[in-house]
């Protein structure tokens, strides 16, 4: 390992979190320069160290403390340091492709006021990006602008219709209504256990209350979304947007790529440069040449749609994942391990596929990458709400049709109990009224804004097994919603329909009908909360 002086070692200790082992992180650089180093380091025989050091930091033609002096000083001294890093990186990646390297620095940006739909546009992002957004479940959506006004997309394209402002309204005036009767309920039929403090109380009952309110918030509705990600996935990201047919999700990517210039500006500046563009025509052009193929042929009425149902999946998965055991663990070439697995006994997959499972302790004890070789396909009919739950796994392929009032809605059962559900269907209809009128007038993709969450949509997820035992075992647990909770456990029923002994393994499918959802959740708040106000004392 490489051996520094006292002095290099004060040096580096400023952007190295140590100067004498082999694992150590970077600090204080700019995300430009950090992947710059990386970059030159995959060519060096250097340290990384010896590189930031020698090449960067002592080298005067790289202007290094004009970049990184600036670094904690004023907002307008960073972006000065920011620009100077571009020019930098630019100098150190001659020769180098840009795309990899673009994975190495990295942004947190905010994106606030946007409408559930663009949301929904930035989350469909895989690889290289994580997401956050307010949630529907923890804070209610009644409050109003400066203006007086709901929180819900006013874009200049939809902003002259007034049948879209008054839906939205409508939507928003039954939300706040059903509010307060709908917690007198839900305190009524669950009273507050001894075992819960007030706080942990009310945050059950918020949660249980938004749940069932939600499906009145029009897709319009704005919220909030944090984003990290890496300079290759932001640029992809944005040139995605800007070819998008909604101009709210085009003008918001115009305003993120000017914020991420400010960060990473190397990273994202092809997103829309002449190369970003062609791309952008490129996509367009796809979607618009696919429609009209796939508009000849037009789809039957249905009568009725299942909420979900298995579409395709493997015949011969169990032979599948044995014999991707079998190469691994049992030093086979791939074909001899694909003859001996499809000629295994019985009593021998079982053996050879429950050695692989496992003892299995809980839910985050997953079985390894051969369960990757079985692969299922679902057709899921449920509503936004449902979609955008589910929406967050990225380990798999998922598609959606358009939002739209076509495929009805859903009441929430304890909204009847509540004698509340006249209310909820009456905002359904007017809803479908005006998103038809919407449809006809400003076409599907405007029309999308005013569809509320309760109402269903078409999508299909394509993924392993692998990924099967996350999402159900996950989106089965006892504090999730009511909704997405039934879908997950129909996903486990039809996967042990048709695989049942692979099925056997997957453990941690929470079938139990739960009133308050969040209830024991809160009580373990209760409890974190209560060590950091009562800390033991240390022993004597």
């Amino acid at each position: 390992m490489d051996e520094f002086t006292p002095e290099q070692k004060a040096i580096l200790s400023r952007f190295c979190t140590n100067t004498d082992k082999p694992t150590f992180g970077l600090v204080n650089l700019p995300q430009v320069v950090c992947g710059a180093l990386f970059s030159r380091y995959s060519r060096s025989t250097k340290s990384a160290r010896r590189v930031l050091l020698e090449e960067f930091i002592q080298n005067p033609e790289m202007q290094f403390d004009q970049i990184v002096g600036s670094s904690s000083a004023s907002a307008a001294n960073q972006l000065v340091a920011t620009q100077k890093a571009e020019q930098f990186y630019d100098r150190v990646l001659v020769g180098y492709g840009d795309d990899s390297v673009a994975e190495l620095g990295g942004a947190h940006l905010a994106c606030e006021e946007v409408s559930n739909l663009a949301t929904k546009f930035i989350q469909d992002a895989r690889i290289g990006l994580s997401p956050l957004e307010k949630s529907t479940r923890y804070v209610y959506f009644h409050q109003k602008d400066k203006d007086g006004r709901y929180r819900y997309y006013r874009g200049k394209e939809l902003a002259d219709s007034l049948e879209y402002i008054r839906i939205c309204d409508m939507l928003f005036d039954t939300y706040v209504k059903l509010q307060e009767p709908l917690i007198a309920f839900i305190k009524k039929k669950y009273p507050k256990p001894a075992d819960i403090t007030d706080r942990g109380y009310e945050s059950t009952v918020r949660a249980k209350v938004c749940d069932l309110l939600r499906g009145l918030l029009p897709a319009s509705t704005l919220t909030n979304t944090g984003l990290y990600g890496n300079g290759r996935a932001f640029e992809y990201l944005l040139t995605r947007m800007y070819a998008s047919d909604l101009p709210e999700v085009q003008v918001l990517a115009g305003g993120m790529q000017e914020e991420l210039a400010k960060a990473i500006p190397s990273f994202v500046k092809r997103a829309n440069d002449k190369h970003g563009q062609a791309t952008q025509a490129y996509w367009m052009e796809c979607r618009k040449e696919s429609a009209v193929q796939a508009g000849k042929f037009a789809p039957a009425p249905a009568s009725s749609v299942p909420e979900v149902e298995l579409i395709e999946y493997d015949s011969h998965a169990e032979q599948k994942i044995c014999a991707a055991i079998l190469f691994s663990y049992g030093g086979l070439d791939y074909a001899a391990a694909k003859k001996k697995a499809d000629a295994m006994s019985e009593a021998d997959r079982l053996a050879l596929l429950s050695a692989y499972a496992g003892p299995r302790g809980n839910r985050r004890h997953k079985p390894g990458r051969a369960f990757e070789h079985a692969h299922y396909t679902f057709a899921i009919c449920g509503n936004f709400g449902q979609f955008r739950d589910l929406h967050r796994h990225r380990m798999l392929t998922q598609e959606r049709q358009m939002l739209s009032c076509d495929w009805g809605y859903d009441v929430p059962e304890e909204l009847k109990e509540a004698g509340l559900a006249g209310e909820f269907e009456e905002a359904m209809k007017e809803a479908k009224a005006a998103f038809d009128h919407l449809r006809s007038a400003k076409g599907p993709e405007l029309a999308q804004y005013a569809v509320p969450m309760a109402y269903r949509l078409r999508w299909y997820f394509h993924l392993t097994l692998r990924e099967c035992f996350h999402l159900i075992e996950l989106r089965s647990m006892p504090q999730g919603h009511e909704d997405y909770r039934r879908v997950a456990v129909k996903m486990a029923d039809e996967l042990a329909r048709v695989h049942p002994r692979l099925a056997s393994f997957m453990k941690f499918v929470n079938r139990e009908n739960i009133g308050l959802e969040r209830l024991e959740a809160e009580k373990k708040i209760d409890q974190k909360l209560a060590k950091f106000e009562h800390p033991r004392a240390p022993p004597a």
